[in-house]
């Protein structure tokens, strides 16, 4: 039996742009193509495609996962893996569920300091995240070698990686302001663990060493526009989150 793209779509939930990119690449291709150009994808693909998934969940990325499906990799020891990657971030979340708690009781107390910050959460979790032209420009004066490595990853990006990127950051900058409003210190260990994913996440485009890492945490306050995507989150998160990058750089990265 055999499902044209339309309807794996609708069964999996993987719209019909993602699952052409997945072909293009090699992840996975469909059974046959019809006559009319259409795809079609047997049990097989809907078994691979569900294994794409779950690896996706896991926060593999497709290049990875290609690797694993085309491999002779023994993919228990893979899941068994990430499977404590994700009982390690059930912990880290509860311990920023904890912050959370602490920062409600702060503000609920600090109601009438009209000198507290606050959390502004944007409604489109897309917004404010790209810098503008000019900024881009000031990035590749500044780290040459550095910005032509997160164009090419960039560019290799599906619109899916990029909604889901959008989404990370915003959600993580919630989470430092989240620390900033709390009163947590920068070097405090649960901000720091917050500032390892963040350096984990900016080498998915670059790895800077610890100047460039401090370097970049300067560029959040001193260009405008990036300071301004930080600050429509919480008054002068982007100075905390410079400090607290910092400090990560001078305890693991120097």
């Amino acid at each position: 039996m055999a499902w044209s793209i339309a309807d794996v779509s609708r069964m999996s939930g993987v719209t019909s742009r993602t699952l052409r990119h997945y072909d293009e690449i090699g992840l996975l291709p469909p059974a046959w193509i019809g006559s009319n150009g259409h795809r079609y994808y047997e049990q097989a693909d809907l078994l691979r495609l569900q294994q794409i998934l779950l690896m996706r969940e896991l926060d593999l990325g497709l290049r990875e996962i290609r690797a694993v499906l085309d491999s002779q990799v023994d993919r228990v020891a893979v899941l068994r893996e990430h499977h404590q990657r994700l009982l390690a971030e059930r912990d880290r979340l509860g311990t920023l569920a904890r912050t959370v708690g602490r920062t409600i009781a702060e503000l609920e107390e600090a109601e009438e300091n009209d000198d507290m910050a606050t959390i502004n959460r944007p409604e489109n979790l897309f917004e404010g995240f790209e810098p503008s032209v000019e900024e881009n420009d000031k990035v590749r004066e500044r780290w040459p070698k550095a910005w032509e490595q997160s164009r090419q990853a960039v560019e290799s990006m599906t619109a899916e990686d990029t909604e889901r990127w959008q989404r990370e950051v915003t959600a993580q900058m919630i989470r430092f302001a989240e620390f900033m409003v709390a009163g947590t210190p920068v070097d405090d260990p649960a901000v720091q663990t917050e500032v390892g994913l963040h350096y984990r996440g900016v080498c998915r485009f670059w790895a800077p060493n610890a100047v460039a890492y401090k370097g970049l945490g300067r560029t959040y306050v001193e260009e405008p526009g990036m300071r301004a995507n930080y600050d429509k989150i919480a008054d002068g998160l982007a100075e905390y989150l410079r400090d607290a990058m910092v400090a990560y750089a001078d305890a693991k990265l120097s």
